[in-house]
């Protein structure tokens, strides 16, 4: 899994702010009005269960990408569940290399 493409999709986010993301994700967000939550099952911690999970409860829904980088902002390495379309054990993952684009003179560069 490349992780750098995946962060590279949501660089047109980077400027959207934390509430616009959040009213966006919550009002078009599939998983917000099309799923009873009640029947959607527990993370069994097995990574292909999971990802096969994220991708079918997250399928078709037009937000995954707002979704995915508001649950980088707001949870970063701390995330549970699905959001993004992607399990907790991905997006734990992806955070540091979120991090290091969002965040480039951290990693050394001088631009």
């Amino acid at each position: 899994m490349n992780y750098e493409d995946i962060v590279s999709n949501l660089d047109h986010l980077a400027t959207v702010p934390d509430h616009v993301l959040a009213e966006v994700v919550t009002r078009d967000g599939l998983c917000f009005w099309a799923f009873d939550r009640s029947e959607i099952p527990e993370l069994s911690g097995l990574d292909t269960a999971d990802r096969e999970l994220a991708a079918g409860m997250c399928a078709g829904c037009p937000v995954i990408n707002e979704c995915l980088e508001l649950d980088l902002r707001m949870a970063g390495a701390d995330t549970v569940g699905v959001w993004g379309a992607r399990p907790d054990t991905d997006r734990r993952q992806i955070h540091p290399v979120w991090m290091a684009r969002r965040n480039p003179l951290k990693r050394g560069d001088r631009r």
